[in-house]
């Protein structure tokens, strides 16, 4: 198969000035993106006492098979009176609307408003990006990757790139783009830390950890009622079982070393 010859200009003035250009937007959104952040509103006494209820009841239901039997049945019936009884619910405002459309809820609008703004930090610059290749280097081979691949990869790698019989392992311009897309993770964790902004919001938000916190804030929606998820709460808590991983385990271990 026939080689091909760069030239070295093509590093100098396309291949690296796209990763550093990238590496640029992804710096300035993330400080964009802290600066336009919203600070998050206090929450009073009685909604940190109904939030923290019902992340004790989903601790309980995730991790119930840890406890002894007796533990179980005594915090199930602590938990299920507690989620029952109302006693936990913040008092009722008698100034509030009955059937507050959800959508014109102050938290929801807040929600939707920082949701607005993520996006357009992140496709505004892109599409820049985007328009400014396909504009100036529309077609062009950058770079040799040092391992073969398979033909499935073709539209990976040569993206723009209508050439039939050109070997996989060369990548377009428009490739180089995706592969810094996706790739410039471990960079701007390295300039910026672990929790920075500079990443796609959609692959960084949970799939860096799981908490009790962000599983309740996703449970506990903008306009929902408080009370109704109290009570299916404590249905779930209700059919939790009597398995536990301590039961018998003194006979176990003793099992194991005899």
């Amino acid at each position: 198969m026939q080689q091909l010859l760069l030239d070295p200009a093509l590093r100098n003035w396309v291949l690296l000035p796209i990763m550093f250009i990238m590496i640029l937007i992804g710096v300035l959104r993330h400080n964009a993106t802290i600066l336009l952040q919203a600070s998050p509103k206090r929450l009073t006494k009685e909604e940190i006492r109904e939030q923290r209820l019902l992340q004790r009841a989903f601790a309980f239901r995730s991790n119930a098979f840890f406890l002894l039997p007796n533990s179980i049945e005594n915090r199930k019936e602590f938990l299920v009176d507690a989620l029952r009884s109302g006693k936990y619910l913040k008092p009722a405002d008698p100034n509030a609307p009955k059937n507050l459309n959800p959508m014109m809820d102050d938290k929801t609008l807040e929600t939707l408003m920082e949701s607005m703004k993520g996006n357009m930090l992140m496709v505004v610059p892109q599409t820049i990006i985007m328009t400014w290749i396909n504009e100036f280097f529309s077609g062009f081979i950058l770079l040799k990757l040092p391992f073969p691949l398979t033909y499935q990869f073709k539209s990976i790698f040569q993206s723009g790139v209508a050439t039939q019989d050109l070997s996989i392992q060369w990548v377009s311009s428009i490739s180089w783009y995706f592969l810094n897309l996706f790739g410039l993770k471990s960079v701007y964790a390295l300039l910026l830390g672990e929790n920075n902004m500079a990443s796609n919001a959609e692959s960084e938000m949970g799939m860096s950890g799981f908490s009790l916190s962000a599983a309740t804030s996703q449970t506990v929606q903008p306009g929902q009622d408080i009370a109704k998820l109290m009570h299916s709460e404590s249905e779930n808590v209700q059919i939790v079982g009597k398995n536990s991983l301590l039961e018998d385990v003194e006979s176990r271990i003793l099992k194991q070393f005899t």
